[in-house]
């Protein structure tokens, strides 16, 4: 009898192990799938999402959808290609910049190019403006249109993308995410030949999409400053040149920037300077020039056209300029590789 409750004791206790060792397992496994989902979400706020690669997650309503929304009602009969940009997405200010000259095609062929827009009217117009669209713009903030574009907070096809509706509102074509595809797709709609723009993988694009490589010669600039004066690279020569992309609305930028001054105020003297580039309102970047106490030069790029020549729309990133205006090492993005950069510049100084 001993001998039996033994043994049932020894059973119990392995089933109780093997118990244990099983909810152990699911809970560090479904603990590892919050860890990833956090570590996506704080990489996507980053701000360091490359935009112009499609992104896993939704690819768009099926093709013969009917796009139900009030705002496209003026334009049944006629074909619709709907533009989702945003005028702070340097990829989309490229592609627009491909759709001027096709606007009178598309015209021709019966298609309405829409630009269904996030940001401010103000924004959009000053943009459209500037690029020569003359293409009407749909605000998506209270839109029934955004459905569309986004199925969830945290899943959307991105920007730039577009899609191709029928004289009767229906999807005529899938989703194009990317600004290859959506010029593509206008290109189709507008009836011209597509063959001669032959859709290459990313790595084979002339556009520099991931920033500048070691050993190429920094494109140089000569920009204002928040200050009113001006800043150049050339002026820089014979020092290292910390360069950092910037911008107002960054909430990483600004965990960056005390990091920044602080360096700057202990090494500003020991042969490598910090300058910031920041886009958008001449206005926000002073005051957050003046919040911080930033006393390196802070310069002001029209829209991301010096991002574009360093070949890379996020922020924060950064180069490091050797002496003798050569990048010294491959973009750092965000703000730990940004101040690892910034040791390795200081060391070698």
């Amino acid at each position: 009898m001993f001998s039996t409750l033994v043994g049932i004791g020894l059973i119990l206790q392995v089933l109780t192990l093997v118990t244990v060792a099983v909810f152990l397992f699911q809970l560090l496994r479904s603990q590892g799938r919050l860890l990833v989902r956090l570590d996506a979400l704080e990489s996507g706020s980053a701000g360091l999402v490359n935009i112009e690669t499609p992104v896993a997650g939704p690819r768009g309503v099926e093709v013969g959808t009917v796009v139900e929304s009030p705002e496209l009602t003026p334009f049944r009969g006629r074909k619709v290609l709907l533009f989702y940009w945003s005028p702070d997405c340097g990829f989309c200010e490229m592609a627009g910049e491909k759709l001027v000259p096709l606007q009178e095609a598309l015209r021709k062929n019966n298609t309405e190019l829409l630009l269904a827009a996030y940001g401010s009217a103000e924004a959009n117009r000053r943009l459209t403006d500037e690029l020569g669209l003359t293409a009407n713009v749909l605000l998506l903030e209270k839109s029934p249109a955004k459905k569309y574009f986004e199925s969830s907070p945290f899943e959307t096809c991105g920007t730039p993308s577009a899609y191709l509706l029928d004289e009767q509102g229906r999807v005529a074509a899938p989703l194009a995410v990317g600004m290859d595809p959506v010029v593509r797709l206008a290109r189709e709609a507008a009836n011209l030949e597509v063959q001669k723009l032959r859709l290459r993988p990313l790595s084979e694009s002339r556009i520099e999409r991931e920033g500048l490589s070691a050993g190429v010669t920094a494109p140089s600039f000569n920009l204002p400053t928040v200050n009113g004066d001006t800043v150049s690279l050339d002026q820089y020569r014979g020092r290292r040149v910390l360069l950092v992309f910037s911008d107002p609305q960054c909430g990483p930028c600004d965990e960056l920037v005390p990091d920044l001054v602080r360096l700057h105020a202990k090494h500003g003297n020991n042969g490598m300077a910090v300058v910031m580039v920041g886009r958008g309102d001449a206005e926000q970047n002073r005051k957050k020039a003046e919040k911080f106490g930033i006393s390196f030069p802070v310069a002001l790029q029209e829209r991301w056209k010096l991002s574009r020549e360093y070949g890379i729309f996020a922020t924060p990133v950064a180069f490091l300029i050797g002496k003798d205006g050569v990048i010294l090492k491959d973009v750092a993005k965000g703000a730990d590789e940004i101040l690892k950069l910034a040791q390795e510049g200081l060391a070698k100084a």
